[in-house]
């Protein structure tokens, strides 16, 4: 009998996680499937218990039940407790574990730039709840300052004041914010500003960024956003959003089955279904 996964949202549709892990489990042998579940907010208990009583050995968690999940659950690891969302669920011996894999996700695809995370100094656009899981996640993997603009001041603060991690940090308004770009060795933009139909739309403008920063957007509808355009032109090494959703999900796969896949499949799989 093949080990079912999974992928529980509202929508669900439109996920890539299917076609990516489906190929990987084809591509390594194993002898398991994966598969979307509509599920909506009323029904988000019951399917977590159905999803239990089945015995699905992981899936993962997409809007909107990153955070109500959480009640739902036997166990949670302790970075995603800090972050307050879980995107990846194992099961283990009837046990649910919910972890955080979209942080360190993306810090492992800065890793993959050959980025030298100790000595940067980061900006991070945006306080929503990818702003969240990567700030903490760049602050626990030891970067030293990292400072945040939101267009809603309260909530960088907020933000700031809970990170559970040493980490030098600050909030900006967007005046300080654009005067500043240059100071940073890097800049992730995390809202979702630029993002398609509304494509020629700028968080911040890009006139500050330094030559040799890294800028990265978490868009990727479309590939190169405006920012990142813009950010090009400046000089910068420049990555959009398939690097986070690749290395995101090659780390829920290796807590499933211990295997950390290959990346540029993955990359390539997703570039294949954007039609990039």
């Amino acid at each position: 009998m093949k080990k079912l996964f999974g992928v529980i949202g509202d929508p669900i549709g439109h996920s890539m996680s299917p076609a990516m892990h489906n190929d990987l489990f084809d591509f390594y042998g194993i002898h398991a499937v994966y598969m979307p579940f509509h599920v909506s907010k009323d029904n988000l208990e019951a399917a977590v218990k159905g999803l239990k009583a089945l015995g699905v050995s992981g899936f993962n968690v997409t809007i909107p039940h990153k955070t109500d999940i959480m009640a739902y659950l036997d166990q949670i690891d302790p970075l995603a407790e800090a972050i307050g969302a879980v995107n990846t669920v194992k099961n283990e011996n009837g046990l649910l574990t919910g972890y955080n894999t979209d942080g360190p996700g993306f810090v492992k695809g800065l890793e993959a730039m050959d980025a030298d995370l100790d000595s940067r100094s980061a900006l991070i656009i945006g306080a929503g709840g990818a702003s969240r899981a990567i700030y903490f996640s760049m602050a626990q993997a030891g970067i030293q300052r990292i400072d945040l603009y939101n267009r809603t001041a309260g909530k960088a603060e907020e933000l700031v004041s809970t990170c559970p991690f040493k980490v030098q940090s600050k909030a900006l308004d967007r005046e300080s914010a654009e005067k500043s770009l240059k100071d940073y060795q890097l800049i992730i933009q995390t809202t979702s500003i630029g993002m398609s139909p509304d494509t020629e739309h700028l968080p911040l403008s890009a006139e500050n960024i330094s030559q040799g920063a890294i800028v990265s957007d978490i868009i990727y509808n479309p590939l190169q956003t405006k920012f990142l355009q813009e950010a090009s032109k400046k000089g910068a090494q420049i990555q959009n959003g398939v690097s986070m959703f690749v290395f995101q999900g090659a780390l829920a796969f290796e807590k499933w089955t211990g295997i950390f896949p290959d990346i540029e499949r993955m990359r390539a799989n997703v570039l294949r279904n954007l039609g990039g």
